[in-house]
């Protein structure tokens, strides 16, 4: 019996940590009660306060004996467990980390026909090496590969290079198809179909690109997901191929590259390309002057053209705005582009695209600040509109449809008052309330007592008397 061990309430309230590699690596592909045992293996293994034998173990979750005993075969194959006695039974967990390092012993009987088929795709040019033969049985075994799935990948690199290709270029290939879920072999069979079926048009874009050779496996799958996944025309890609064809760098690699980039900007026929890059001296030279006035500098202005500039030219908005929107970031202290994108949504939500539509809301809102200052000095308060009281005027003016004229009424009212803002406020509310829509109604209803008056009172805070700063100090509390 053990000195010092933990209470069974205590294991309880702990925690059993599990490797991610064995959420994205082993999980998925495990049989679900195969799993149960793994997971409440590695729970019991923290302690000794448990019925620590297979019978216990089986009970627990619900399994006969030989399914437990066929599920930690499973993990021992995979390489998370060993199995050091059967009779009685003693497991014991491998960490994952050790597992990615070793060197795995694989039952010869498992591929002994993989072997055969794998060493005949290669027709004597050369032969597979023990070490090629391990890297193919852990990518077999890691990605759930059907093997038929890998002889078939296998026998199109060797056909489409013409060379005894490498393992690495095989097994690079192979990859790629299962990390988008390419993994049996009536979905490698539909891949190499696919590619067959478009190789009228990969002989014309080979062709347009002035390449003479066959094409490659990964350049097949390339110009697959253009054509079908971006769901680019035959026609743009030969206009692409043509444009770019003659720049000593070109590869199917960069080309790849700049597709996917006019693709996430959405620019998906010949015409949007070509008048985007017309404009593309425009955009940068743009982004220079905002960088500028908002006192940032960038050595790569194509992160800034393509994170910011082209998202707020497709939103419909006018490059001389833009510079606006930049010169208030700086007097307010706004000295990133991140800062500013959120200005500009601002502006987006208020359909403030253009400058005549700039000025004109600029008009509006200086027309009401203009009022708004004469009631406050009606008031007697002498101090800057504020953006609170903006939002009064518009709920006293816009949403109660309060009249200039029994506003100012109203105001004669307030005037003298402890807290006139307050008490000027809670009449115009009774007004709303009693529907009282002239002077001579309002002068026939008894004015509400000071001490009725409620609300809270205005915020204080001051603001700059520019005038760019009005119309921003408006749109300050919009959400992005």
């Amino acid at each position: 019996m053990a000195f010092c061990k933990y209470s069974t309430e205590y294991i309880a309230s702990s925690k059993t940590e599990v490797d991610n590699i064995f959420i994205n690596d082993y999980l998925p592909f495990a049989p679900p009660q195969y799993v149960v045992v793994y997971l409440y293996g590695l729970y019991i293994c923290s302690s000794t306060s448990f019925d620590n034998s297979l019978e216990s173990f089986a009970k627990t979750v619900n399994q006969s004996e030989d399914e437990v005993l066929k599920a930690f075969e499973y993990w021992q194959e995979q390489g998370l467990v060993r199995i050091l006695n059967v009779e009685p039974i003693q497991v014991t967990f491998i960490p994952l980390k050790n597992v990615l390092s070793a060197n795995k012993l694989y039952k010869p009987e498992k591929y002994e026909v993989f072997n055969q088929q794998a060493q005949e795709v290669f027709k004597g040019k050369r032969t597979i090496t023990k070490h090629e033969y391990e890297q193919y049985y852990d990518f077999l075994e890691r990605y759930h590969f059907e093997q038929e799935a890998l002889l078939m990948i296998m026998q199109y690199c060797v056909d489409t290079k013409k060379s005894a290709v490498g393992y690495n270029y095989i097994l690079t290939v192979a990859k790629n198809w299962a990390g988008e879920g390419i993994t049996t072999t009536l979905q490698v069979e539909e891949r190499l179909k696919s590619f067959e079926e478009n190789n009228s048009q990969i002989k014309e874009i080979f062709a347009s690109a002035g390449i003479k050779r066959a094409p490659y496996v990964e350049e097949r799958a390339l110009i697959n997901k253009w054509l079908q996944d971006y769901g680019f025309s035959l026609e743009v890609i030969l206009y692409l191929c043509k444009k770019y064809k003659k720049r000593s760098y070109f590869s199917f690699e960069r080309l790849d590259g700049i597709i996917s980039k006019y693709y996430e900007m959405k620019l998906l026929s010949a015409s949007e390309i070509e008048d985007y890059e017309k404009q593309k001296q425009s955009y940068y030279d743009l982004a220079k002057e905002i960088n500028r006035t908002i006192g940032v500098y960038y050595e790569n202005l194509e992160v800034v053209v393509d994170s910011y500039i082209l998202k707020w030219i497709n939103m419909g908005f006018e490059k001389e705005l833009l510079v606006e929107i930049a010169s208030y970031c700086f007097k307010n202290s706004i000295r990133t582009l991140e800062g500013m994108d959120k200005t500009v949504q601002k502006f987006y939500k208020l359909g403030l695209l253009t400058l005549p539509a700039f000025n004109q809301y600029m008009g509006q809102i200086l027309s009401d600040d203009k009022r708004i200052k004469a009631i406050l000095m009606s008031l007697n308060i002498d101090r800057a509109v504020s953006t609170y009281d903006r939002s009064n005027y518009k709920i006293w003016t816009q949403e109660w449809k309060i009249s200039d004229e029994l506003l100012d009424y109203a105001i004669t009212l307030a005037k003298g008052k402890n807290n006139p803002i307050k008490y000027l406020s809670r009449v115009l509310a009774d007004y709303r309330d009693k529907g009282i829509k002239t002077i001579d109604e309002a002068k026939n209803n008894l004015p509400i007592k000071e001490e009725q008056a409620s609300g809270g009172s205005f915020n204080e805070r001051k603001y700059s008397k520019d005038e760019i700063n009005a119309l921003f100090q408006s749109i300050e509390e919009i959400d992005v």
